[in-house]
């Protein structure tokens, strides 16, 4: 959805309340798409902070459903986005203006609701998703959760640092 600044960039002081509605159903986070469980509306508030300059302020509320990085398990992932730029015309753009914050989301005197939205999920998005702070994973001999419980594989590794050592016993067996 484009929503349409000018009168915000041309009127002195200006502010304009509003409700945006997210149309996207979707998003592709690291090769991984994830549809929205849950989403709000945006409410936006544009103000004019100077002539040719506005300010863009939105909250909006997301919630996906994503695989446990251990044990793949669902997890629900809600964010608060909180957006907050200032912005110029694309067509006004000054790259000296270090005031003004990255424009993607920005068409000329149209901002892209989804372009904007997207760019905040991407900030607030996780490093790491797990269904519990102490999740153990998944045994990686046969592959059950062992949240649920142990398998009683061996899944012993030995320090890769002492394999020189380790090939000395086996081909002295007398030691």
């Amino acid at each position: 959805m484009l929503i349409n600044l000018s009168d915000v960039f041309k009127e002195q002081g200006k502010v304009i309340h509003m409700t945006a509605p997210l149309e996207m159903d979707s998003v592709r986070i690291m090769g991984m798409k994830y549809a929205f469980a849950e989403k709000s509306d945006v409410d936006f508030t544009l103000t004019n902070v100077e002539p040719g300059r506005a300010k863009v302020e939105g909250k909006a509320r997301v919630s996906f459903v994503v695989p446990c990085d251990r044990c793949l398990n669902d997890v629900k992932v809600e964010l608060e986005l909180a957006p907050e730029r200032y912005v110029v015309p694309v067509s006004d753009l000054d790259p000296e203006d270090e005031e003004v914050d990255d424009l993607s989301f920005m068409e000329d005197y149209q901002l892209n609701v989804e372009t904007l939205l997207y760019n905040e999920i991407m900030e607030n998005w996780p490093a790491k998703i797990l269904c519990r702070e102490d999740c153990k994973g998944l045994c990686p001999v046969c592959g059950r959760n062992l949240n649920e419980g142990e398998c009683g594989c061996d899944r012993f590794v030995p320090d890769p640092r002492l394999a020189g050592i380790q090939d000395l016993f086996k081909a002295c067996k007398e030691v």
